[in-house]
């Protein structure tokens, strides 16, 4: 996990690793799932309706939060990537577009001082390729979490509630943790968890 770093020093280096992530043609936290339905059978309207729905509850929830901060209190939101601040199964381009009701909410938290955090399943290998589009879809990256050589071996789950257990060590207390699958938020190591919908699978 490293900080964000200026964009022009990255340039290269993105370029080449964005040829990673154009090969991965199955997002890497599909592969956490035996079967998996054909993801056209999901309707993106319908999909974007039911994000929404989500973070309207999730919005009041963080206004109220963050009003409430408490001296010397370092508040942070943990995001999942795939499906959840990026629309991985219908962005058919590249950077990938933002899910705008999160990025939404994303904004809102981090113009009031709340550091953001993504922890996804996604290999290193495409680290920098994933950053980039989160930062150039809006989202400031205040730490990104990708999966290691020996984390490829790990449960899922337990991979994240790590990442958020080592996130709390740095004096962050992780007011809300966000994404698409049980295995972006169990485990604890959050106040509240917010799960947008995954339609049994269909979406990583």
């Amino acid at each position: 996990m490293t900080r964000r770093r200026p964009w022009a020093r990255r340039t290269a280096t993105v370029a080449v690793s964005a040829i990673a992530l154009a090969a991965l043609t199955v997002p890497a936290e599909a592969a956490t799932t035996s079967t998996t339905t054909a993801t056209a059978a999901v309707d993106y309207a319908t999909w974007q309706t039911d994000c929404q729905t989500v973070m309207n509850q999730a919005l009041p929830y963080l206004q109220q939060r963050i009003a409430a901060t408490q001296p010397g209190e370092k508040q942070a939101i943990v995001f999942d990537i795939d499906n959840t601040t990026l629309e991985t199964d219908f962005g058919f381009s590249w950077p990938q577009p933002a899910n705008k009701p999160v990025l939404a909410v994303a904004k809102y938290a981090q113009e009031h001082g709340v550091s953001l955090f993504f922890v996804t399943a996604r290999p290193g290998i495409i680290y920098l390729p994933t950053e980039y589009n989160l930062e150039h879809d809006g989202y400031d990256v205040d730490g990104l979490y990708v999966r290691g050589l020996l984390d490829l071996f790990k449960d899922v789950a337990t991979y994240k509630t790590a990442q958020r257990a080592d996130i709390e060590s740095k004096g962050y207390t992780i007011i809300a943790n966000i994404g698409n699958s049980a295995t972006d938020l169990s485990g604890g190591h959050a106040e509240k968890t917010f799960k947008l919908p995954d339609y049994d699978g269909q979406l990583s």
